[in-house]
């Protein structure tokens, strides 16, 4: 028979076969030994380039990103991805790097655990006067200062005392939301048979060396999404606390109207029993409270392509037409002005002292690339810090209309996210999707610390938190409040 048959050319085919890395690991499901691919390729003759590197999910640049496959560094073998597999544990990308975002966060919590103790106020007042020797600017200094006190801040757990102790063991916080003077802390928290729950947490007990706080709950119950939370002062500061609840069903959304004296009351001669308002207000992104004495007992709310000004007293209402969903808003309290984000990445502002007719009231208008999820402005009303869906965090000067600083390492890709900014302590705080808290100066944007949750990362258990220069009134210290699954956490700054 002739070389050319079919049972030579069977028997020549399989040897190739067999001799091939390449063919072998595409019978595999699992393994393949990347020594002897490399020693394969670095023995081929006139093959002077590298094998392509792995970035990434392969974990070593020794070895070559196959497609369809992901190299474990630890075992040192292949193991093939499975997208879209119907299996009970596939591995995916998405668990890889869920692995990997697990393992950090684990060796930044390791290390929290062995960073040392503050020792004194001598030994502080010992490295500023240091500081100020080495560092003459004041801005360096005080850069320096804070990121002295941030690092040494300590995760300690909040005892809290409830009528119920069960619904502690088994209500998530959703949020939490302290007033103006840090004394109270609302608080959202989802509850085992579905739908949420409202309570006040009374921060006054919030002293070292033990932390204690009492929660004052009220049967209030609603099974509809929360969209947007802020404390109202209608009879007095912070006497109400204003919830834009999303539709369901046949139920319209609403804003509500609920006092904060069904719960505890924090102004015994004042206070009277309240009643719960709802104004109709379909589709409410977003919601503010005004403080302005152009607006006078009135809050804004965010809708699909519109903005809705509401009187409380008289029930008047402005609507202004906007070309996006207003996803977050705050009032000016100097100037008669509130500004909104939407979702397009634009900032704007609303002059009150104009009517809703034609477009002199925009006053103010800034883009961003993404979609706005918060705005903040700052004390003198000459800045405003926004932050969006992008992880873009910027600081605007309102009289240049042009970006000044800004802060980076915030990760955010699609999820409402508040931004949180404190002049009278320099620093600004943001909870990422990744559950990372991170705070970072004010003055020249330098990240300060970065703050793993405590548990598992999971885009449902994103940390809620609340950073006062007082918390729990006029004579606390300064702190950050954080709130995730069953647990609130204090980590004190001082």
């Amino acid at each position: 028979m002739s070389k050319n048959s079919w049972p030579s050319r069977r028997r020549h085919g399989r040897r190739i076969y067999q001799q091939n890395p390449w063919f072998r690991l595409r019978d595999s499901n699992e393994r393949y030994d990347p020594g002897a691919l490399q020693s394969t390729q670095d023995s081929g003759p006139g093959d002077d380039e590298s094998p392509s590197t792995s970035s990434g999910v392969a974990g070593s640049s020794s070895v070559p990103d196959l497609p369809g496959y992901y190299f474990d560094p630890e075992k040192k073998r292949y193991f093939r991805l499975l997208p879209g597999h119907n299996n009970c544990n596939p591995l995916t990308k998405e668990s890889i790097r869920q692995k990997e975002m697990e393992k950090k966060r684990l060796q930044l919590l390791e290390e929290e655990d062995k960073q040392k103790k503050v020792e004194t106020s001598g030994s502080s007042s010992q490295m500023s006067v240091m500081a100020s020797m080495l560092f003459p600017s004041p801005i360096s200094l005080c850069s320096l200062a804070h990121e002295l006190r941030v690092s040494c801040m300590q995760r300690k757990k909040v005892q809290i005392h409830s009528s119920d102790p069960s619904a502690l063991a088994s209500d998530r916080f959703n949020l939490i939301l302290a007033d103006t003077n840090s004394d109270r802390l609302f608080t959202v928290n989802d509850v085992k048979v579905g739908g949420s729950k409202y309570g006040i947490i009374n921060l006054r007990g919030l002293k070292t060396p033990s932390l204690r706080v009492h929660m004052h709950e009220n049967l209030y119950f609603t099974n509809r999404k929360v969209n947007s939370v802020c404390w109202a002062s209608l009879n007095h500061l912070d006497s109400h606390i204003l919830l834009c609840l999303m539709g369901l069903a046949e139920t319209p959304g609403c804003a509500t109207l609920l006092p904060a004296s069904l719960f505890v009351s924090s102004h015994p001669g004042v206070d009277r029993p309240g009643m719960l308002c709802s104004f109709r207000i379909p589709g409410a992104w977003s919601c503010a409270w005004s403080l302005n004495i152009q607006a006078n007992n009135c809050f804004s709310t965010g809708l699909s392509r519109r903005v809705l000004l509401t009187n409380v007293v008289t029930g008047h209402r402005q609507s202004f037409v906007t070309s996006s969903d207003v996803l977050t808003q705050q009032f000016a309290l100097l100037a008669p002005l509130l500004f909104n984000g939407c979702r397009s990445g634009e900032i704007f502002a609303i002059d009150l002292r104009c009517g809703n007719q034609g477009k002199g009231w925009k006053a103010t208008r800034l883009f961003h690339d993404s979609a706005v999820t918060s705005v903040q402005i700052l004390q003198e009303e000459e800045c405003v810090m926004a932050s969006d869906m992008a992880g873009k965090i910027k600081l605007w000067d309102l009289r240049a209309t042009k970006c000044i600083r800004q802060y980076e390492g915030h990760v955010n890709e699609y999820a409402y996210l508040p931004l949180h900014v404190h002049e009278e302590e320099g620093v600004v705080v943001a909870v990422g999707q990744d559950c990372y808290t991170r705070i970072w100066s004010l003055h020249d944007a330098q990240l300060l610390r970065t703050i793993p949750s405590p548990y598992p990362t999971s885009k449902a258990d994103i940390p809620s938190v609340a950073f006062s220069s007082r918390l729990g009134g006029f004579r606390g210290a300064p702190g950050l409040l954080m709130a995730v699954q069953r647990d609130l956490y204090c980590f004190s700054y001082g």
